[in-house]
């Protein structure tokens, strides 16, 4: 009898994992047509370019709310707590487009740029609320033992379909433009963008939920939790990430100004530039989840942080599309999300499972507030450097960059692996699994490319 409910539990644990690919396909409908157009939805009605930045900043609120959505773990189930934060989630781009109506009927004009400020508050703080239980749960579901190779799959599935639809849809906004109804084109993404996140609520609830080992002892406060960052390696991850995230926003916030006002490039050209990063990474994520399980995830996180920092450099050295497609994107591309997928996975491996939503709540509250740090910096250079030399936003783009080489020095050599792996030999055996692994990895990427018709019809 327990064997056969093993059984049933694996299968069940199985059927989620395959709706949870499902439900980022769709997802992905959320962020191609609601995510990606807010920064140009905001532009596009007159919104001021702090104004702007502030509102690309804003993002990072979800990782400050992340706190509450551990509290609620004592009280309600993760599917209880994720299904009512997509809810409002999704209500929140049905109220963008709500707001784009009041801009055509010239209703409140003036406090359009505030009113899409408040609802991006709305919408990105009940998106962090419900990201700790989400984390939890797929957890539970996954087993470590593929763990890196799991996220990897998912990861590529669903940038690839982010990149695809993203892509058509910067193409059908640029024929609204064309005809003179840009608006319009916004207020039809946005009820897209609603519609496909109540459909993944959907989805959600036809997760299976493993019981939640609630630890006996009582969750530790920040500052408690603080007092250990110096003496633990998820610690001093923690610390890493918060500096990382003041560098990184003190540049993040003013791509889009930079491409659509400055470069004044069209809303196409503009999607596929902020979107070659995602294109580059799809063709190595599983390369990488495979280095991940094969020999850790620290040395992903080392070497990808070294190139991170050359991204605003990158940015700032030529005006050129074809340019600012391939040389960012592949460099910025393929180190970032390589590095995020390995972060993911070393909180897995640093934090027990009872811990695992009051540890991601956290480090994401200091990412949070990181990139609340940055933004303000980020806000002030743009409003008050004044420069004849050198364009004031290229200036910030290098001082981002310093910033970023600066953070890695300091605290990246600090950390380590904890999990048993195999040894690494250097970059000469890195080289060799490259052209060991790389073709076919390439070929599961393209079999999995292939799968997404099969989840859809699940």
């Amino acid at each position: 009898m327990r064997g056969e409910k093993s059984k049933s539990i694996e299968e069940l644990k199985h059927k989620t994992r395959r709706l949870s690919i499902k439900e980022g396909i769709f997802w992905t409908f959320r962020s191609a047509f609601g995510d990606s157009y807010l920064a140009p939805f905001a532009i596009a009605v007159g919104s001021s370019s702090p104004l702007v930045a502030i509102m690309n900043t804003l993002w990072n609120v979800s990782s400050i709310t992340q706190v509450w959505g551990t509290k609620l773990l004592d009280k309600f189930s993760r599917k209880k707590i994720l299904s009512t934060t997509m809810i409002i989630n999704s209500l929140g781009f049905l109220i963008l487009s709500l707001i784009g109506i009041l801009y055509i009927k010239e209703i409140w004009t003036k406090f359009i740029p505030l009113l899409i400020l408040l609802d991006m508050a709305i919408l990105v703080s009940a998106a962090g609320i419900g990201y700790p239980p989400w984390f939890s749960w797929m957890g539970d579901v996954v087993d470590q033992k593929y763990r890196g190779r799991w996220w990897a799959k998912r990861t590529t599935i669903i940038t690839f379909t982010s990149v695809f639809l993203t892509i058509i849809s910067s193409f059908i906004l640029q024929v609204f433009k064309n005809n003179g109804n840009t608006i319009l084109g916004f207020i039809l993404f946005f009820f897209i963008a609603f519609s496909a996140r109540m459909y993944c609520r959907s989805l959600i609830k036809r997760h299976y939920e493993p019981p939640l080992k609630k630890s006996k002892k009582k969750n530790k406060s920040l500052f408690e939790f603080s007092k250990q960052f110096r003496k633990t390696n998820f610690g001093k991850f923690i610390i890493f990430r918060g500096f990382l995230s003041i560098s990184m926003m003190i540049t993040s916030p003013l791509i889009a100004i930079y491409l659509l006002r400055d470069l004044g490039l069209s809303y196409p050209v503009y999607i596929l530039i902020t979107l070659s990063g995602m294109v580059f990474s799809i063709f190595t994520l599983n390369f990488f989840g495979k280095i991940s399980d094969k020999f850790g995830n620290y040395r992903i996180i080392a070497l990808m942080t070294f190139l991170i920092p050359l991204t605003p450099l990158l940015w700032a050295l030529s005006t050129s599309p074809i340019y600012l497609f391939f040389v960012p994107g592949i460099i910025g591309g393929i180190s970032w999300y390589a590095f995020l997928l390995a972060s993911k996975n070393f909180i897995y491996d640093n934090v027990t499972k009872e811990k695992r939503a009051q540890a991601i709540a956290y480090i994401n509250l200091v990412i949070g507030i990181g990139a609340l740090i940055g933004g303000a910096i980020s806000t002030l250079l743009i409003k008050f450097i004044i420069t004849s030399w050198i364009e004031p936003i290229i200036l910030i783009f290098l001082i981002g960059s310093v910033a970023r080489m600066i953070t890695v020095a300091i605290f990246v050599p600090k950390m380590k692996e904890i999990k048993h792996k195999q040894k690494f030999k250097g970059l000469k055996e890195f080289e060799h699994l490259a052209v060991k692994e790389l073709k076919p990895t390439l070929v599961e990427d393209l079999h999995e490319i292939e799968s997404i018709k099969n989840y859809m019809e699940e």
